[in-house]
């Protein structure tokens, strides 16, 4: 017991870093939790050697609630909130793409002043149509500041932009653009304008809004109808950056090391540094940051001769996002991406041991396993969340899956080479939109189908008991497992 212990004894202090992170949503401590906190970390150190990690288990996840609940009431706090059915002039500096509505224009903001008044605050900011600011741009504008709408059934905007730190609107009637942010920011901007410009040049509408979104994780420049059939075919998670984006930047910066014959070692520091590039890129998205921390890891454990661990990179990037912001938890986004992964980590080694004696080419039979595990743990929460399941996500994500590797590979060269090779860029860009352009027929075909999507309880609890006899059938008629050697076990 005592070994075990100590081979999972950080996973279980990260493991309840987390718990208290996530406790602080539901309640909120006082600042006594600090000192008792404190001083269960100086009773593990001085105390039992048995009762150590359980003391220092408690103080960590006393801290992590304590940070929760700090965390949660700085993103609570608001200085444009009293301020609601004032007008004035305003600083805003945009701090996302924007996104078009039929009424409007609406882009998260950081507003730095509201008339003589100094902020520092995060709003939606809401433009009239017409020409949209870019990303980093610092707009002056005559606003007024609202109350988000609210909602008693359906979506609660109100809820879901206070979670995010945003207490209010800011309705811009004049804007005009007077410079761009610089810092961190400011490099994150140019770094996600270089990729957008150069993914794939001379392709534009609607494949390269697929493409974006692919490689960037954005979904502005899509139609809204185009949005609910990736929604419908169970493919909207490829408009998500996932594992599979860091891990082609990985290969590609140490393939590029070994060709200019450099040692390992500096290949595996350009890795670190090309995975924080693209994060800044992307955004702080729940499946970026995940994968961010899970690649940074490796490369780090490689740096340090260390075994690479899954669960604690899954753990990790668990921990920095809820200490960030603790109101990630309730983030559909969040639950997925962690849900998702999760399931790939326990049930894809036991479905491929089910697969194991058919006639399946291995790289088909992976996608299957992956799509069914990832299917089957993330309908709770579509169900709970969006009322609705898709129902051919595995056939669909199947054929999805001769398109995207490639594509978002080739996105990634185009943007490389753009610089340097402008017509090889434009070149392997074109062949970039055409395999876009047949991820977004996968998505309209599969949508198409006859109950595309389960949005009924009725209907559910059918496929449920489909998808359960099915399971029973194909483990009846898996062969009997037969005892290997001692040598072999």
């Amino acid at each position: 017991m005592n070994a075990v212990l100590r081979q999972w004894h950080p996973h279980v202090l990260l493991s309840c870093v987390c718990a208290g992170l996530a406790a602080s949503n539901f309640a909120r401590p006082g600042s006594w939790l600090a000192v008792l906190a404190a001083s269960a970390a100086l009773s593990s150190i001085a105390g039992r050697p048995g009762l150590r990690v359980p003391l220092l288990a408690a103080a960590l996840a006393g801290t992590g609630w304590w940070w929760g609940g700090a965390r949660l009431n700085d993103l609570d706090r608001s200085v444009l909130l009293p301020r609601v059915d004032e007008t004035g002039r305003a600083i805003a500096v945009v701090a996302a793409p924007p996104r078009h509505g039929m009424y409007s224009i609406r882009v998260r903001a950081e507003v730095r002043r509201f008339g003589r008044l100094p902020v520092r605050e995060r709003v939606l900011l809401e433009l009239p149509l017409g020409r949209a600011p870019p990303q980093g741009s610092i707009l002056e504008l005559i606003g007024s500041v609202e109350l988000p709408p609210t909602s008693d059934s359906g979506f609660d905007e109100r809820t879901w932009l206070r979670r995010q730190g945003i207490a209010v609107v800011l309705h811009g009637k004049v804007w005009r653009q007077v410079g761009r942010r610089g810092g961190i920011g400011g490099f994150a901007d140019q770094l996600r304008r270089h990729i957008e410009q150069t993914l794939a040049p001379g392709v534009d509408g609607e494949r390269a809004a697929v493409l974006e979104g692919v490689v960037l994780g954005a979904d502005e420049g899509l139609s809204p109808e185009l949005r609910q059939e990736f929604r419908a075919s169970g493919l909207y998670h490829l408009l998500a950056v996932s594992g599979q984006n860091v891990v082609f930047i990985a290969i590609g910066v140490l393939a590029g090391a070994w060709l200019l014959g450099l040692p390992r070692w500096l290949g595996e520091i350009g890795v670190l540094a090309a995975i924080a590039a693209y994060t800044l890129a992307v955004g702080w998205q729940p499946s970026v940051v995940r994968a961010g921390v899970a690649g940074g890891l490796a490369s780090l454990a490689w740096l340090a001769a260390r075994p690479r661990d899954r669960w604690y990179a899954l753990l990790l990037g668990a921990a920095v996002l809820l200490a960030w912001n603790p109101y990630a938890l309730l983030d559909p986004g969040f639950e997925l991406s962690f849900v998702a992964v999760s399931a790939i980590f326990v049930a894809v080694p036991r479905l491929e041991r089910i697969l194991e004696g058919y006639p399946v080419p291995h790289k088909l039979g992976l996608v299957v396993v992956v799509s069914t595990a990832c299917g089957l743990a993330t309908a709770p929460i579509l169900w709970l969340r969006f009322g609705a399941v898709p129902l051919y996500s595995v056939p669909a994500n199947a054929m999805a899956e001769l398109s995207v590797g490639p594509m978002l590979g080739l996105g990634l060269v185009s943007s490389i080479l753009h610089p340097l090779v402008p017509s090889a860029s434009a070149a392997i860009g074109w062949v970039a939109g055409w395999l876009a352009a047949y991820l977004a027929f996968c998505a309209r075909l599969w949508a198409s189908l006859p109950g595309a999507q389960i949005a009924s309880g009725n209907a559910l609890a059918v496929a449920v008991l489909v998808a359960a006899l099915a399971g029973i059938a194909v483990r009846r008629s898996m062969p009997p497992v037969r005892a290997g050697t001692g040598s072999e076990q």
